[in-house]
């Protein structure tokens, strides 16, 4: 079964060793920023309990790992969150599997 994801659109690419970066940008109001959050702590969830205690470095042999980011324009009228998911051949199906990313 997959999960619909609304804010988060995933770009994919692939480093020389084969392993995979999903990255996903959602600017928001602030009214919509928790449930972009929401939507990130759906992902991570899901990653952690798919892959539980795989999480780190690539180059030091885990699975997965991610980096988030979270800014807010200066005038305060969007949030602009940054999402990136990087893992191994194996972790990258799955996540494109899961939330039927393209």
């Amino acid at each position: 079964m997959t999960t619909e994801l609304r804010y988060l659109d995933f770009d994919y690419s692939e480093d020389t060793e084969g392993h995979g970066t999903f990255d996903a940008m959602a600017s928001t109001t602030p009214d919509k920023t928790p449930e972009v959050q929401a939507e990130i702590a759906q992902v991570l969830a899901w990653a952690e309990a798919t892959f539980p205690n795989a999480r780190g470095a690539l180059e030091e042999g885990a699975m997965w790992d991610y980096d988030l980011q979270q800014m807010q324009e200066d005038d305060a009228r969007f949030d602009t969150v940054t999402l990136s998911l990087s893992g191994t051949a194996d972790f990258c199906a799955a996540l494109r599997e899961q939330f039927a990313l393209d």
